[in-house]
């Protein structure tokens, strides 16, 4: 008898809880590790725009992601998401720690003008929280559709590459229509390009 494949649902468990059980000291390694290859998602001489996130407690990335963006040689400007009623994401430039606030879900948010629901179609590249990636770039996310609307209006050619912690770049993830793809996964470890 063949064991069903696990469920969305019980990957994302797994994965949350792998999360959940990692020492203070080995987020912090595994994020100090993930900031140092952000140049490698930059090309010398860039001036990108680049959409990302701030990490929620225990995401890759952690609390310092946008400075450390922003700091990174060739990026210009950094845009942050902030979640609508809708559940659909606006977004805002990052102006330093002291232009974030708190916000529903535990998120911290920009304060400064919105840019709107197409603010991302301005992106040259795309930072994304996930859970976990397979080798054909399926994105695990929260399950709460935000990112898949507005992976949808990305442009043409602007890369969109997930932040994982080792061991969360999967074998399979179930797909379904509404799902966006990523182009490639950034861990500690490495970058990961996933072929087109």
């Amino acid at each position: 008898m063949t064991t069903p494949a696990p469920t969305k649902r019980e990957l994302r468990a797994a994965v949350l809880a792998a999360r959940r059980a990692l020492t203070p000291a080995a987020l912090d390694e595994a994020d100090t590790a993930l900031a140092a290859r952000l140049p490698e998602l930059v090309a010398p001489g860039a001036a990108l725009t680049v959409c990302a996130y701030v990490p929620m407690v225990g995401e890759p990335g952690g609390p310092g992601l946008p400075d450390r963006l922003a700091a990174t040689p060739g990026v210009a400007r950094v845009l942050l998401p902030v979640l609508r009623p809708d559940r659909d994401l606006d977004w805002a430039a990052y102006a330093g720690p002291e232009s974030l606030a708190p916000a529903p879900f535990g998120l911290h948010e920009p304060t400064g003008p919105r840019l709107g629901v197409t603010g991302i179609t301005t992106a040259d590249l795309v930072l994304v929280p996930a859970v976990a990636v397979d080798g054909r770039g399926t994105r695990l996310g929260r399950g709460g559709g935000s990112y898949d609307r507005a992976l949808a209006r990305v442009r043409g050619g602007a890369p969109v590459i997930a932040l994982l912690y080792d061991g969360e770049l999967l074998d399979g993830i179930p797909a379904e229509a509404h799902d966006q793809r990523v182009h490639g996964a950034l861990m500690p470890s490495g970058l990961r390009r996933i072929p087109g």
